[in-house]
Protein backbone atom coordinates (compact mmCIF):
# COMPACT_ATOMS: atom_id res chain seq x y z
CA UNK A 1 0.00 0.00 0.00
CA UNK A 2 1.93 3.31 -0.96
CA UNK A 3 1.22 6.07 -0.02
CA UNK A 4 0.39 9.09 -2.45
CA UNK A 5 1.09 12.67 -0.53
CA UNK A 6 -0.03 15.74 -1.36
CA UNK A 7 3.75 17.19 -1.02
CA UNK A 8 7.24 16.03 -1.40
CA UNK A 9 7.54 14.98 2.37
CA UNK A 10 6.92 12.30 4.44
CA UNK A 11 5.01 14.19 6.98
CA UNK A 12 2.69 15.99 4.50
CA UNK A 13 -1.02 14.17 4.05
CA UNK A 14 -1.65 11.16 1.94
CA UNK A 15 -4.75 11.79 0.10
CA UNK A 16 -4.70 8.26 -1.53
CA UNK A 17 -3.08 4.89 -1.39
CA UNK A 18 -1.57 2.65 -4.50
CA UNK A 19 -2.42 -0.90 -4.10
CA UNK A 20 -0.32 -3.80 -5.29
CA UNK A 21 -0.21 -3.75 -9.45
CA UNK A 22 -2.01 -0.62 -9.35
CA UNK A 23 0.12 1.22 -12.15
CA UNK A 24 1.02 5.05 -12.57
CA UNK A 25 2.68 7.86 -14.49
CA UNK A 26 5.72 9.73 -13.41
CA UNK A 27 5.22 13.83 -14.63
CA UNK A 28 8.11 14.76 -12.56
CA UNK A 29 10.81 14.24 -10.09
CA UNK A 30 12.11 16.07 -6.99
CA UNK A 31 14.86 14.58 -5.16
CA UNK A 32 13.81 11.33 -4.16
CA UNK A 33 10.32 11.86 -4.98
CA UNK A 34 8.33 11.46 -8.04
CA UNK A 35 5.06 13.74 -8.80
CA UNK A 36 2.97 10.75 -10.40
CA UNK A 37 -0.96 10.48 -11.79
CA UNK A 38 -2.48 7.13 -10.92
CA UNK A 39 -3.50 6.00 -14.28
CA UNK A 40 -7.29 4.25 -12.72
CA UNK A 41 -8.41 7.31 -11.58
CA UNK A 42 -6.44 10.28 -12.77
CA UNK A 43 -5.38 11.26 -9.43
CA UNK A 44 -2.02 12.80 -8.89
CA UNK A 45 -0.10 12.79 -5.56
CA UNK A 46 4.09 12.46 -4.96
CA UNK A 47 5.45 8.89 -3.53
CA UNK A 48 8.99 7.76 -3.01
CA UNK A 49 11.26 6.60 -5.76
CA UNK A 50 11.66 3.58 -3.77
CA UNK A 51 8.02 2.64 -4.21
CA UNK A 52 7.44 1.54 -8.41
CA UNK A 53 8.17 -0.64 -10.47
CA UNK A 54 9.33 0.72 -13.47
CA UNK A 55 7.92 -0.91 -16.57
CA UNK A 56 8.21 -0.55 -20.41
CA UNK A 57 5.26 -0.21 -22.65
CA UNK A 58 4.51 -3.44 -23.52
CA UNK A 59 4.92 -5.05 -19.88
CA UNK A 60 2.41 -1.80 -18.86
CA UNK A 61 -0.03 -2.92 -21.45
CA UNK A 62 0.25 -6.38 -20.14
CA UNK A 63 -0.12 -5.24 -16.65
CA UNK A 64 -3.28 -3.62 -17.39
CA UNK A 65 -5.38 -6.04 -19.62
CA UNK A 66 -7.87 -8.20 -18.07
CA UNK A 67 -6.33 -8.54 -14.97
CA UNK A 68 -7.85 -10.49 -11.59
CA UNK A 69 -8.04 -8.88 -8.20
CA UNK A 70 -7.28 -10.17 -5.11
CA UNK A 71 -9.71 -11.37 -2.83
CA UNK A 72 -7.99 -12.14 0.59
CA UNK A 73 -7.36 -9.47 3.42
CA UNK A 74 -4.28 -10.05 3.21
CA UNK A 75 -1.74 -12.52 1.25
CA UNK A 76 1.38 -12.90 0.01
CA UNK A 77 2.72 -12.89 -3.38
CA UNK A 78 5.73 -15.08 -3.84
CA UNK A 79 8.22 -15.95 -6.22
CA UNK A 80 11.92 -17.37 -5.93
CA UNK A 81 13.53 -14.37 -4.07
CA UNK A 82 11.17 -12.73 -1.94
CA UNK A 83 7.37 -11.97 -1.02
CA UNK A 84 5.20 -8.97 -1.20
CA UNK A 85 2.47 -8.45 1.46
CA UNK A 86 -1.02 -7.43 -0.69
CA UNK A 87 -4.11 -6.91 0.36
CA UNK A 88 -8.04 -7.09 -0.82
CA UNK A 89 -8.40 -5.16 -3.82
CA UNK A 90 -4.70 -5.57 -5.64
CA UNK A 91 -4.33 -6.14 -9.23
CA UNK A 92 -3.34 -9.48 -10.44
CA UNK A 93 -1.98 -8.86 -14.12
CA UNK A 94 -1.82 -11.70 -16.08
CA UNK A 95 -3.25 -14.47 -13.21
CA UNK A 96 -4.24 -17.73 -14.36
CA UNK A 97 -5.67 -18.93 -11.00
CA UNK A 98 -2.11 -19.49 -8.96
CA UNK A 99 0.60 -17.39 -10.95
CA UNK A 100 0.48 -13.92 -12.41
CA UNK A 101 3.55 -11.39 -13.88
CA UNK A 102 4.69 -7.87 -13.18
CA UNK A 103 7.29 -6.56 -15.66
CA UNK A 104 9.65 -9.84 -16.07
CA UNK A 105 8.35 -10.85 -12.55
CA UNK A 106 6.72 -13.76 -11.96
CA UNK A 107 4.49 -14.28 -8.81
CA UNK A 108 2.47 -17.20 -7.37
CA UNK A 109 -0.73 -16.09 -5.32
CA UNK A 110 -2.34 -18.35 -3.14
CA UNK A 111 -5.25 -17.38 -2.30
CA UNK A 112 -9.07 -16.35 -3.85
CA UNK A 113 -9.27 -13.80 -6.75
CA UNK A 114 -11.81 -12.23 -8.42
CA UNK A 115 -11.65 -11.69 -12.91
CA UNK A 116 -15.23 -9.40 -13.24
CA UNK A 117 -14.81 -10.67 -17.11
CA UNK A 118 -14.56 -14.17 -16.89
CA UNK A 119 -17.05 -14.70 -14.06
CA UNK A 120 -20.12 -12.04 -13.59
CA UNK A 121 -21.21 -12.70 -10.13
CA UNK A 122 -21.43 -9.42 -9.05
CA UNK A 123 -24.06 -9.09 -6.43
CA UNK A 124 -22.79 -11.99 -5.14
CA UNK A 125 -19.41 -10.81 -4.85
CA UNK A 126 -20.24 -7.48 -3.72
CA UNK A 127 -21.70 -8.98 -0.61
CA UNK A 128 -18.86 -10.90 0.24
CA UNK A 129 -16.16 -8.50 -0.34
CA UNK A 130 -17.57 -5.17 1.71
CA UNK A 131 -18.01 -7.52 5.09
CA UNK A 132 -14.38 -8.36 4.63
CA UNK A 133 -14.11 -4.45 5.63
CA UNK A 134 -16.56 -4.39 8.44
CA UNK A 135 -15.01 -2.67 11.33
CA UNK A 136 -12.04 -1.66 9.67
CA UNK A 137 -10.58 1.83 10.76
CA UNK A 138 -11.00 5.04 9.22
CA UNK A 139 -7.86 6.53 7.53
CA UNK A 140 -8.03 9.52 5.41
CA UNK A 141 -7.00 8.94 2.04
CA UNK A 142 -6.86 4.86 2.74
CA UNK A 143 -8.45 1.88 0.63
CA UNK A 144 -7.45 -1.14 2.47
CA UNK A 145 -9.15 -3.16 4.90
CA UNK A 146 -6.23 -1.92 7.77
CA UNK A 147 -7.49 1.63 6.57
CA UNK A 148 -9.90 3.48 4.37
CA UNK A 149 -11.98 6.44 3.81
CA UNK A 150 -15.49 5.94 2.51
CA UNK A 151 -14.87 7.15 -0.80
CA UNK A 152 -11.95 4.74 -1.22
CA UNK A 153 -13.90 1.77 0.41
CA UNK A 154 -16.62 2.25 -2.49
CA UNK A 155 -13.81 2.58 -5.12
CA UNK A 156 -11.74 -0.18 -4.89
CA UNK A 157 -15.38 -2.70 -3.84
CA UNK A 158 -16.67 -1.94 -7.23
CA UNK A 159 -12.60 -1.64 -8.67
CA UNK A 160 -12.79 -5.59 -7.96
CA UNK A 161 -16.24 -5.67 -9.56
CA UNK A 162 -14.93 -4.30 -12.54
CA UNK A 163 -16.41 -0.82 -11.96
CA UNK A 164 -13.99 2.37 -12.76
CA UNK A 165 -15.15 4.89 -10.43
CA UNK A 166 -13.19 8.33 -9.38
CA UNK A 167 -11.74 8.61 -6.35
CA UNK A 168 -13.84 11.29 -4.31
CA UNK A 169 -17.03 10.89 -3.42
CA UNK A 170 -18.06 14.31 -5.33
CA UNK A 171 -16.62 12.78 -8.25
CA UNK A 172 -18.47 9.17 -7.83
CA UNK A 173 -21.75 11.17 -7.91
CA UNK A 174 -21.25 12.24 -10.99
CA UNK A 175 -21.10 9.28 -12.68
CA UNK A 176 -23.39 6.24 -13.26
CA UNK A 177 -27.64 6.29 -13.50
CA UNK A 178 -29.69 8.60 -10.16
CA UNK A 179 -32.04 6.13 -8.63
CA UNK A 180 -35.28 8.31 -7.99
CA UNK A 181 -36.54 6.58 -4.74
CA UNK A 182 -35.02 4.62 -1.73
CA UNK A 183 -37.56 2.29 -2.29
CA UNK A 184 -36.57 1.88 -5.35
CA UNK A 185 -32.60 0.93 -4.75
CA UNK A 186 -31.36 -2.52 -4.88
CA UNK A 187 -28.16 -3.98 -3.37
CA UNK A 188 -25.06 -2.80 -4.96
CA UNK A 189 -26.30 0.91 -5.25
CA UNK A 190 -24.63 4.02 -4.01
CA UNK A 191 -25.69 6.72 -1.64
CA UNK A 192 -24.35 10.25 -1.38
CA UNK A 193 -24.49 12.97 1.17
CA UNK A 194 -23.47 16.35 1.68
CA UNK A 195 -21.60 18.08 4.33
CA UNK A 196 -23.04 21.41 5.79
CA UNK A 197 -21.59 23.52 2.65
CA UNK A 198 -24.11 21.35 0.74
CA UNK A 199 -20.93 19.23 -1.28
CA UNK A 200 -20.56 15.66 -1.69
CA UNK A 201 -18.29 14.59 1.30
CA UNK A 202 -20.21 11.07 2.20
CA UNK A 203 -20.38 8.06 0.25
CA UNK A 204 -22.34 4.05 1.25
CA UNK A 205 -23.33 0.83 -0.25
CA UNK A 206 -27.01 -0.03 0.33
CA UNK A 207 -26.61 -3.45 1.21
CA UNK A 208 -30.96 -3.65 1.09
CA UNK A 209 -33.25 -1.13 1.21
CA UNK A 210 -33.01 -0.19 5.27
CA UNK A 211 -29.47 -0.54 5.67
CA UNK A 212 -26.04 0.85 4.22
CA UNK A 213 -22.31 -0.01 4.85
CA UNK A 214 -19.92 2.60 4.89
CA UNK A 215 -16.52 4.55 6.58
CA UNK A 216 -17.62 6.44 9.34
CA UNK A 217 -15.21 5.95 12.21
CA UNK A 218 -14.87 2.72 11.12
CA UNK A 219 -16.53 0.43 8.55
CA UNK A 220 -20.01 0.14 9.41
CA UNK A 221 -23.67 -0.89 8.70
CA UNK A 222 -26.59 1.10 9.97
CA UNK A 223 -29.77 1.98 8.98
CA UNK A 224 -30.60 4.50 6.11
CA UNK A 225 -34.26 5.78 4.79
CA UNK A 226 -35.56 8.47 2.67
CA UNK A 227 -33.80 10.60 5.18
CA UNK A 228 -30.27 9.46 5.10
CA UNK A 229 -28.11 7.46 7.62
CA UNK A 230 -29.87 6.42 11.32
CA UNK A 231 -27.41 5.89 13.58
CA UNK A 232 -28.88 3.71 16.41
CA UNK A 233 -25.66 3.70 18.77
CA UNK A 234 -26.37 7.63 18.82
CA UNK A 235 -30.21 7.64 18.08
CA UNK A 236 -30.09 10.39 15.68
CA UNK A 237 -29.37 10.77 11.98
CA UNK A 238 -25.81 11.74 11.36
CA UNK A 239 -25.98 12.09 7.51
CA UNK A 240 -28.83 13.57 5.15
CA UNK A 241 -29.05 11.50 1.87
CA UNK A 242 -28.41 13.72 -1.37
CA UNK A 243 -29.20 11.42 -4.23
CA UNK A 244 -28.91 7.63 -5.13
CA UNK A 245 -26.55 6.33 -8.44
CA UNK A 246 -26.46 2.72 -9.93
CA UNK A 247 -23.27 1.74 -11.54
CA UNK A 248 -24.56 -1.43 -13.29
Amino acid sequence: MVPVRAEPDDSSEMVTQLLFGETLRINKAQNQWRHITCRYDGYEGWIDEKQYQPLDTKALAKAEDNPSYALEIAQSATNQSHHIPIVLGSTLPQYDGINFKLGQDKYWYNGQAYNPVTTNHKPTVLEKIVHKYHYAPYLWGGRSPFGVDCSGFVQVIFKILGVALKRDAWQQAEQGEEVAFIDAAQPGDVAFFPNKAGKIAHVGIILDQKRIIHAYGRVRIDKIDHYGIYNEEKQTYTHQLRTIKRYW
